[in-house]
């Protein structure tokens, strides 16, 4: 079996249980997680939908039909985050990371895009006009 550095794997920026290094966005996530979410998937679907599209569903799946829809939602864009950018399924699969921690993994993929050189307050459309419009791409493949 290969190791993760030859999957392309990379680690996440931040920790998964970072969120107080960032004390603004860990009391936006706590109050109101559908902005956190909302910025976060404007970002990874490449503003194919605005945040506030974004934030309007997770409000629909996460208040009106149940967290479990809004874990599973949660775990599809940390899926998509994570092949955009080569990140490592840690600490473990993005199912559980969701289930148990939902707000501190939002936090964590906020952080990882931030990072990565997006300003998330300012939408997709914006960051374009900035030059940064894409993740850089993963190294893949076997190596000797």
């Amino acid at each position: 079996m290969a190791d993760s550095k030859s999957r392309g794997e990379a680690p996440w920026s931040t920790g998964l249980f970072d969120c107080f290094s960032d004390c603004p966005l860990c009391c936006q996530t706590t109050f109101c997680p559908c902005i956190t979410f909302g910025r976060n998937a404007e970002i990874i679907k490449k503003g194919s939908c605005s945040c506030c599209e974004n934030c309007l569903l997770y409000v629909a799946i996460h208040y009106l039909t149940g967290a479990l829809l809004s874990i599973l939602y949660g775990c599809y864009y940390r899926r998509k985050l994570r092949e955009q950018y080569g990140l490592k399924a840690s600490p473990c699969h993005d199912y559980c990371v969701h289930c148990f921690c939902h707000y501190c993994a939002l936090c964590q993929e906020y952080r990882e895009l931030r990072n990565q050189g997006f300003d998330m307050k300012i939408g997709w459309a914006a960051n374009v006009d900035r030059g940064v419009t894409k993740a850089p791409v993963a190294e893949g493949g076997m190596k000797r």
